[in-house]
């Protein structure tokens, strides 16, 4: 049976997301896409020892985690699935394949609940930003996709969202705590002194 044409798949998927996102989404952006959540996955991936065949299913299911944006913020998880499900099959993608992708985008919707190694992975991946030095810049550009939507928060409403987000998260494989953990604690420190100044 022929390989899928995962490159088909990917050039579909940046092209729509270059195309038809609304320019307010700041933070669900292309670059989030093309430059964040698919490099933590290749990553992750290659970290935790994710062979050939679930690399493929894998990085296709973190190109279109968020396609549905295009279409719609609220469950754009729903519309990442029926877009996944319209549009694999068209390149070599078979039925099995696409289930596995659909679970693996619906695995990304809040609050987390990865059943299986891969999708553990990916969503790892999707919150990889939060153990990172940068988070601060992506979590200005997330306030300010809320406010282009007219979610406008206080500073301290903010901090205390952002701290109870942090808390809650745990990342899920070996590979992204080793990576992340120490400075998700430093940031989430940090929005503690944050929330003490603006209450």
């Amino acid at each position: 049976m022929p390989e899928p044409d995962f490159e088909g798949a990917r050039r579909y998927v940046l092209d729509r997301l270059a195309r038809e996102l609304s320019p307010a989404l700041r933070y669900h952006s292309l670059a989030h896409t093309r430059d964040d959540v698919t490099a933590a996955t290749e990553r992750l991936a290659d970290m935790e020892g994710i062979g050939p065949a679930d690399w493929l299913l894998l990085q296709t299911g973190a190109y279109f985690h968020d396609i549905g944006f295009v279409e719609q913020r609220e469950e754009h998880e729903a519309a990442s699935v029926r877009i996944v499900r319209e549009i694999l099959p068209g390149y070599g993608y078979d039925p099995q394949q696409v289930d596995v992708i659909a679970d693996l985008v619906m695995a990304t919707r809040l609050p987390q609940t990865p059943a299986t190694h891969l999708q553990e992975i990916l969503t790892d991946a999707d919150l990889d930003v939060l153990g990172r030095t940068d988070y601060w810049a992506r979590n200005d550009d997330l306030r300010a996709e809320w406010a282009a939507f007219g979610l406008v928060v206080r500073d301290e409403d903010w901090h205390r969202g952002q701290i109870e987000f942090l808390s809650a998260h745990r990342y899920f494989t070996a590979s992204a705590r080793r990576l992340r953990e120490a400075t998700k604690q430093a940031n989430l420190a940090r929005l503690h002194v944050l929330l003490n100044g603006a209450a």
